[in-house]
């Protein structure tokens, strides 16, 4: 019941139009919003950590929800973006990955384009090898958001680890596999 009253209330006004505005620096405000009402649907201290409550209520925190709406728009969007394969015939790790352009202007780097490219590139990839089925694409990163609870597009960025994990440990994808795809 009170996950109906967030997302009927606080979730649909918080997604709204989120790509356009999800990279900006107000939205530090809006996630602390966010926690504040995971916290009282919990019934927990102001003090407590949110991560785990989000991937108990299957709930994305605001950076997440940003990194979802950004990825279903490059991916139903594909023909605006140039895979690196066209700048170079080498057969490298990368050659399938959207070319990211020279930008020195930090608005273009918050910007829908830049930060699609850098956020897709960034994906996991058993996340990019189905990224041309979008109905199993978009089920499969949300149970993958759901699980990690970003509070940053930057910690998305960075976070090597599990990433790393993910594209190298032939266990850990077998176990992803089946978790995301079944």
């Amino acid at each position: 019941m009170l996950r109906m009253i967030y997302y009927s209330l606080f979730h649909s006004t918080m997604s709204y139009d989120i790509i356009f505005w999800g990279n900006s620096s107000h939205s530090s405000i809006i996630l602390k919003m966010q926690k504040r009402v995971i916290r009282t649907m919990m019934g927990c201290g102001y003090r407590e950590s949110c991560r785990k409550l989000f991937v108990e209520l299957k709930i994305l925190a605001l950076a997440s929800q940003y990194i979802f709406s950004l990825l279903l728009f490059v991916v139903n969007n594909r023909n605006y973006f140039i895979p690196n394969s066209v700048y170079h015939d080498s057969n490298t790790r990368h050659r399938n990955d959207l070319h990211l352009p020279q930008a020195t202007l930090a608005m273009y780097q918050k910007g829908i384009y830049y930060s699609g490219i850098k956020v897709s590139n960034g994906l996991p990839r058993a996340l990019k090898d189905i990224s041309s089925e979008p109905s199993k694409f978009k089920i499969a990163l949300r149970k993958f958001l759901q699980t990690q609870s970003f509070y940053s597009l930057d910690e998305f960025l960075t976070n090597s680890d599990i990433l790393w994990c993910i594209s190298h440990c032939p266990t850990y994808l077998l176990v992803f596999t089946e978790t995301y795809f079944v």
